[in-house]
């Protein structure tokens, strides 16, 4: 048995997208069927579409999703169908060397459903992350949804999926903000705002916006930057440091991922401060940098995966906060539109004009 569905499918590297029908198995062993419900058009997904993740096309694209459980296969008690569900792409296995030295978060072997998707002529579709949620319904493995509070709003927890939570995670579990810690962010679009919104929560004294585009440190300002820099007529390592002091941060957050903005946080942090690179660098980036700095300067330099987050302690949670209006996600929907809108989508974030479309039900 199957159903057919429509959804948005990257057919070839750099080719438009396009919205066709999918066919999605019903759920064998382990695996879940998941009515998506909004999912967020992440930088990602372009990624995937000019083939910079990998060649395995066709793409069924989008995985910042949320949804509710419309089937279970066997051997699945933890999610019953109709429960409201944010979808992850790190289902943690429980039995790799990571999962049993107690730090799942960082998961070598993470589920993703057996079966594949597919086009109506039987060709298989590569889903995105392991997700593929732009589209009406997707299989997943069971281990990839996480039940939030249903009260919540389908368009803002199921950003919590990726950038999100790739940004909060970024400050609160990678970079471990503490109370009274200096933070600057290089980078605001969404996993930089969301590291911003994540030092607020950590209680972070001082939050410092660095970007180039005045739109994006105007967004920053309201999930709790106190200041801001304009990189496109200030140095932000001198900038930084002036606004600490004359130290740097105790934090810098990287979310662009490129080796001038990485030397900027490195060299923007106090002696024994901390580098968190959340921004993701492409295969032919190179860092040159003296060997001397790095011992001098002392501290870490950290790389965050997911914002180090562990999806079923950390979406319940913040989800929470939301819904208490401690932590401000619907701010991160700048729109929400169908699936027809994503290519239209694509170009909106190329230009800088949105925080996150979302597509939704």
């Amino acid at each position: 048995m199957s159903s057919q569905v429509r959804g948005v499918i990257a057919p070839a590297k750099g080719a438009p997208v396009e919205v066709t029908t999918v066919v999605v198995p019903d759920p064998g062993p382990g695996e879940a069927v998941v009515r998506v419900q909004a999912c967020g058009v992440c930088h990602t997904d372009l990624h995937y579409r000019e083939g910079g993740i990998s060649d395995s096309f066709p793409f069924l694209l989008g995985h910042e999703a949320a949804g509710i459980v419309e089937q279970v296969g066997e051997q699945v008690s933890d999610v019953p169908v109709g429960d409201f569900v944010v979808l992850n792409w790190r289902a943690v296995c429980g039995d790799c060397r990571a999962c049993r030295r107690g730090r799942p978060w960082y998961c070598f072997n993470t589920h993703n459903a057996g079966q594949p998707m597919t086009l109506a002529d039987g060709t298989p579709l590569s889903p995105a992350l392991g997700i593929g949620a732009f589209a009406e319904c997707t299989l997943v493995h069971a281990g990839q949804c996480t039940k939030v509070d249903p009260a919540a709003r389908p368009a803002a927890v199921g950003l919590l999926g990726c950038g999100v939570m790739a940004g909060l995670g970024a400050a609160l579990n990678t970079g471990g903000v503490q109370r009274g810690d200096s933070v600057a962010v290089i980078g605001c679009g969404g996993v930089g705002n969301g590291a911003i919104a994540g030092a607020a929560l950590g209680g972070a004294r001082r939050i410092i916006a660095v970007d180039i585009d005045a739109r994006k440190l105007d967004w920053a300002r309201g999930f709790g930057a106190t200041h801001v820099v304009d990189a496109s007529t200030a140095d932000p390592i001198t900038a930084i440091r002036e606004l600490t002091d004359g130290f740097g941060a105790d934090l810098v957050i990287d979310a662009v991922g490129r080796p001038e903005t990485w030397r900027q946080a490195f060299y923007a942090r106090d002696l024994a401060g901390t580098v968190v690179l959340v921004g993701v660098p492409t295969p032919d980036m190179r860092l040159d940098l003296p060997l001397l700095d790095v011992f001098g300067r002392g501290g870490a330099l950290k790389s965050s995966w997911y914002g180090d987050c562990l999806p079923s302690r950390d979406f319940p949670m913040l989800t929470d906060l939301y819904l208490q209006g401690r932590l401000d996600l619907d701010s991160f929907v700048t729109e929400e539109i169908s699936l027809d809108g994503i290519e239209a989508a694509f170009d909106k974030m190329h230009a800088g004009e949105v925080l996150r479309s979302v597509v939704v039900a």
